[in-house]
């Protein structure tokens, strides 16, 4: 099993990785939805439902401390980038309290009713807010991606032509 650090380090990547983005973003990027797609997600809500992932398993999931939670509104958020940021920094500080706190071969004291025998250890709860944080990261930059050569396709510009400029989320992404 990995280290407590080396999996918050994981977690604190990905985090920055969300922060990045919606910097990129900007105020009017952070809210905005793929226009092809209905009932896509905006950063602003991805980053809204992943604190509230963060805060339901790591919590009130292997902690059994209840955090109040309103799943459907995570998808309909809107704020601006230094909210987004602001969610991000609680986020993470509680995720950190809550991995710290966590015992990894202990079961979970707040089982989901729904699924009581999923997870069966605090560590198992803990690799599947790590699983949330990464499906979610693939779909902000797929968000990010799009939004980002939206202009270029309404202008007739075609992505990887060679003649398009850089995408502005080029910097948020890693080497990987």
């Amino acid at each position: 099993m990995i280290t407590t650090e080396v999996f918050l380090r994981y977690c604190d990547e990905s985090l920055d990785q969300y922060a990045a983005i919606c910097r990129a973003l900007g105020d009017d990027g952070v809210n905005a939805r793929l226009p092809e797609l209905p009932g896509s997600n905006s950063a602003f809500a991805l980053v809204t439902h992943v604190a509230g992932v963060m805060a339901r398993w790591g919590r009130t999931v292997n902690r059994g401390i209840e955090v109040p939670r309103d799943r459907p509104a995570e998808f309909t958020a809107t704020g601006t980038v230094e909210e987004a940021l602001a969610l991000l920094a609680a986020a993470r500080t509680g995720l950190h309290e809550d991995v710290l706190a966590c015992d990894p071969g202990a079961p979970p004291r707040n089982p989901p009713p729904d699924e009581p025998d999923a997870y069966a250890t605090q560590g198992d709860v803990l690799l599947h807010v790590y699983e949330e944080l990464a499906q979610h990261l693939g779909q902000l930059e797929v968000t990010r991606d799009v939004l980002g050569a939206e202009p270029r396709r309404r202008a007739g510009g075609r992505r990887g032509s060679g003649s398009s400029p850089a995408d502005p989320g080029d910097a948020a992404r890693d080497d990987a």
